[in-house]
């Protein structure tokens, strides 16, 4: 559904080249989030295996689990928001119909864009922060957290450009 939606409003110009690059960046990045969450599934089970047929402990498996899937999740956000695979209550735009709806649509993409703008910019502080500060997880793995949090700052940043692109589709 939604790439018929996209062939049908593909734009020329500055705009179509835009829409364009943030769509192959998202599946890029969706891709990427797959190869995440896979990885963190094999980990899963690795850890299972260590733990309950070898009787042995485990250190690194859940940290790393719970980072590649988060990781997963957030760069994977601006694939779902171009597919419209995200959840939304459309009752009431639908029941309007026309301009009532698009103008919903629209202040609500606006509202969207503007929480994602500023996770975006959140999430680069704190990677910075922790860069900076050299922080740790504090665990008994005890990595550098930065290159954890990273998938944020990426993920929340190429969702705030995917909704500008949604926007400028026309289908905020």
């Amino acid at each position: 559904m939604a790439s018929t939606t996209h062939e049908i409003t593909a734009r020329s110009g500055l705009i179509g080249a835009y829409i364009r690059l943030m769509d192959r960046l998202s599946r890029i990045t969706a891709y990427l989030a797959g190869i995440m969450f896979i990885a963190g599934v094999v980990v899963i089970c690795q850890m299972v295996f260590i733990r309950y047929i070898l009787g042995m402990s485990t250190s690194w498996q859940t940290e790393f689990t719970v980072l590649s899937i988060t990781g997963a999740m957030l760069l994977g956000s601006p694939y779902v928001l171009m597919t419209g695979g995200h959840v939304a209550i459309t009752l009431l735009p639908d029941a309007l119909g026309g301009t009532v709806r698009k103008l919903m649509r629209l202040v609500a993409a606006l509202f969207g864009l503007a929480f994602c703008a500023a996770l975006a910019y959140a999430s680069w502080i704190y990677v910075w922060e922790a860069w900076e500060g050299r922080w740790t997880t504090g665990t008994v793995w005890n990595p550098l957290l930065w290159p954890g949090l990273l998938p944020m700052a990426v993920g929340t940043t190429l969702l705030t450009l995917q909704y500008i692109a949604e926007i400028l589709r026309g289908e905020g």
